[in-house]
């Protein structure tokens, strides 16, 4: 039977995510390495385009206008400075370049042909650009991809059971219907969640669920740990443990066999050891820099000597390749 399957039931990823921790990591690192250089991993750089003031009520974010959090508001970056940050985020070996907006939903004005003209000048690069700006139309989804975006990022975030006990602005089904907007503009899917909310177990398989029985899946899938930030309602949120984290990662790699795993936020209160987990059990990317759009992120010279000690190297950009869609 193919790895590559859309119709994985909640009681097969439960048993995969309840498997032994060993047994597990062995498993997905068999998988990752059938479909990916297990040597190689991405480094991404993921920059705050527009900061704070959103409208919406993430239970889990700093930028939301109605939280009191230290976050101060700043409005859209300007194309040079966008530009110059790119080009230090591809001296210290990036390939992705994503960016975030503090947005509720895209809106058709000045401040969308700023941003398309910001992915004109990273595009020309060379780099694969990314955008996470809210939701989209699928219009406006295609005038990003003539812009030259490879990737659109719109989370799930958690299970549609646990979603409106973190987001009640809006829906489960936005989510999903922005995702379809990016697929048929023609854009490659970035789309995952955050563990540690106060999810149970059973919300982490159904998340998964979710995404894996999007057809094709996402061409990556972010992984995060919550970085708690006092201020918001998830603000006192224990730590995720490390083991979490880890089984996390090798779960996604067996359910999603062919996508790009990203080892996302959390990464600051990880070691090297746990880290080096994580790639053994299927991660292939990380965010490189010293922010995750506004939490605090590993120092990329740390990054690099860890890379050095585990034998990884920066992979290029657009190394994704589709495995032969399987009719499930």
């Amino acid at each position: 039977m193919s790895d590559i399957r859309y119709n994985w039931t909640k009681e097969e990823i439960a048993e995969i995510y309840n498997t032994p921790l060993l047994d597990l990591v062995y498993r997905a690192a068999t998988i990752h390495r059938k479909y990916h250089n297990a040597n190689e991993v991405q480094i991404s750089s993921l920059i705050s385009i527009k900061t704070g003031g959103c409208p919406e009520d993430c239970a889990y974010c700093p930028q939301a206008a109605r939280y009191h959090t230290e976050i101060k508001v700043h409005k859209l970056m300007s194309v040079d400075e966008v530009n110059g940050i790119a080009d230090k985020a591809q001296t210290m070996g990036a390939s992705r370049l994503c960016m975030g907006a503090a947005w509720r939903e895209v809106r058709n004005n000045k401040d969308f042909d700023q941003v398309l003209d910001m992915v004109k000048a990273v595009n020309a690069k060379g780099m694969e650009v990314c955008a996470t700006l809210g939701m989209v139309t699928e219009e406006q989804a295609k005038k990003l991809a003539d812009a030259g975006l490879y990737a659109y990022n719109h989370n799930v975030d958690t299970s549609e059971e646990n979603y409106e006990s973190i987001i009640t602005t809006r829906k489960y089904e936005d989510r999903l219907n922005t995702l379809q907007n990016v697929r048929k503009a023609g854009l490659t899917v970035c789309s995952g969640g955050i563990i540690g909310l106060g999810e149970s177990t059973e919300d982490r398989i159904g998340m998964l669920l979710t995404l894996s029985h999007l057809n094709p899946h996402p061409e990556s899938v972010p992984i995060n740990a919550l970085v708690p930030v006092e201020g918001t309602p998830l603000g006192d949120r224990p730590l995720v443990e490390s083991w979490e984290m880890i089984r996390m990662i090798a779960t996604t790699r067996i359910v999603m066999a062919d996508s790009v795993v990203r080892l996302s936020a959390g990464r600051v209160q990880m070691n090297r050891e746990t880290q080096g987990f994580c790639f053994m059990a299927g991660a292939n990317s990380i965010f490189m820099g010293e922010k995750l759009l506004t939490t605090p992120n590993p120092d990329a010279n740390e990054d690099m000597k860890m890379f050095d000690v585990l034998g990884l190297k920066p992979r290029k950009a657009f190394q994704y390749e589709k495995q032969e869609k399987v009719e499930a």
